[in-house]
């Protein structure tokens, strides 16, 4: 096992592109690390470089004690599990596992236990003998992963390994894959666009916006303390709602005012997010999470200046819950992050139509015994303390002075 680390490494092409700028990363021995972010943002090219596959153009990569910028793959001892399985056909399970050891040579009597032993874990006994085409997608990906575990490598890298998989299949998966790390505790690099896979996996993750670094921290602070509107609209599913409000005080208290509708925060809010004071009478992003939002109906307690009025446009009743999609008389925020969220949705141009008619529509997840209907005006109740605030100019999320926009 080792540590991984990144000093200052950025990856330039010869057009000049900067794909990786100045990454600075510590990847603790046994931690899972998870890089995540929008196509294109560099979590790839950034796991490449770390294998030998990609030069890196400026800073050091270590592994453990070792710089590797110059050594080649071979000599890094390092396995990859990637997003294609890349097994070869024509070998049995049993050929396919032991490949990379018979290559180096290793004894063939440690060659039969390692690939045994690496079977036994991953429920691969029976189909030893089996060529790849026999198998399923998630015993592909098992013969992939059990390639790389009996190199017995110092770090695992895992470039999307699971997008090939039904979404059944990748929630098995995902904790299959977190049990065996746990169990092996071996370092390992794991590359998603899947927030979901981030958030299930990380031991801390990173997430990268056109080849910076963002944010990197525990699943929980990435959801519960956003360093700016771009994590913050990119972790969550559902994704945040991200709307423009106005910070006011009323009576001593501190508001918001969303479109025409006044959301009283209370003294605990300020309490949190002291830093608030500083934006009486002005604009701020507000970030509310769905799951933040709850039909009044059945919110017994709640009182008016803690709800919303919207117009259900979408009903989606799922079993466990019911998503509903309603329209407020409020500006949804329009500002660069996130329409480079929406863009990675594919859906650009309905955030730029919501910004010019000024409303806004809010995705909210109720409880399932809700009884909303699509075209009814209803309430909602807000858990103003769970809100998030964004400075509109800088997009940083406003918290306190100490830790406001740290990284």
């Amino acid at each position: 096992m080792a540590e991984v680390a990144f000093e200052h490494v950025s990856k330039i092409y010869p057009d000049g592109t900067r794909a990786v700028s100045d990454i600075g990363l510590d990847i603790q021995d046994g931690e899972i690390m998870v890089l995540v972010g929008p196509s294109g943002c560099g979590k790839t090219t950034a796991l490449r470089m770390v294998a030998g596959l990609e030069d890196i153009s400026e800073g050091v990569i270590r592994i453990g004690e070792r710089v590797v910028n110059h050594l080649p793959s071979r000599d890094r001892d390092i396995a990859m599990v990637f997003q294609s399985y890349a097994l070869y056909p024509h070998l049995s399970v049993y050929q396919n596992m032991a490949f990379g050891l018979r290559v180096k040579k290793v004894p063939k009597s440690e060659v039969d236990k390692r690939v045994r032993d690496a079977a036994r874990t991953l429920g691969l006994e029976q189909f030893l003998d089996r060529k790849p085409r026999a198998l399923s997608g998630g015993q592909r990906q098992r013969v992939a992963m059990g390639r790389a575990i009996v190199r017995h490598p110092q770090v695992f890298l895992m470039d999307e390994p699971l997008s090939n998989l039904d979404a059944k299949l990748r929630v098995q998966m995902r904790a299959e894959i977190s049990g065996l790390q746990r169990d092996l505790d071996v370092t390992t690099i794991y590359v998603t666009h899947d927030q979901v896979e981030a958030m299930t996996m990380g031991d801390r993750v990173a997430v990268m916006r056109k080849g910076e670094l963002q944010q990197v921290a525990p699943p929980e602070e990435l959801y519960e303390r956003p360093v700016n509107l771009f994590v913050g609209g990119f972790i969550g599913s559902p994704a945040m709602n991200m709307v423009e409000a106005r910070l006011e005080r009323a009576n001593g208290d501190m508001r918001l005012k969303l479109g025409d509708q006044p959301l009283a925060l209370g003294s605990e809010t300020l309490e949190a997010k002291p830093q608030l004071a500083e934006y009486d009478g002005k604009d701020v992003v507000v970030g509310i999470r769905p799951e933040h939002l709850q039909d009044a109906a059945l919110s017994n307690g709640v009182p008016d200046d803690r709800r919303l009025r919207g117009n259900v446009e979408l009903r989606e009743g799922l079993g466990s819950e019911i998503v509903v999609h309603l329209s407020v008389n409020a500006r949804p925020a329009v500002t660069e992050d996130v329409r480079e969220l929406a863009a990675d949705i594919g859906d650009e141009r309905a955030v730029e139509e919501a910004g010019d008619s000024g409303h806004t529509t809010l995705v909210a997840r109720f409880d399932a015994d809700s009884r909303v209907t699509e075209g009814e005006t209803i309430e909602v109740a807000v858990n103003t303390g769970a809100l998030h605030f964004f400075d509109p100019e800088t997009g940083l999320g406003i918290y306190d002075h100490q830790r406001r926009g740290e990284v």
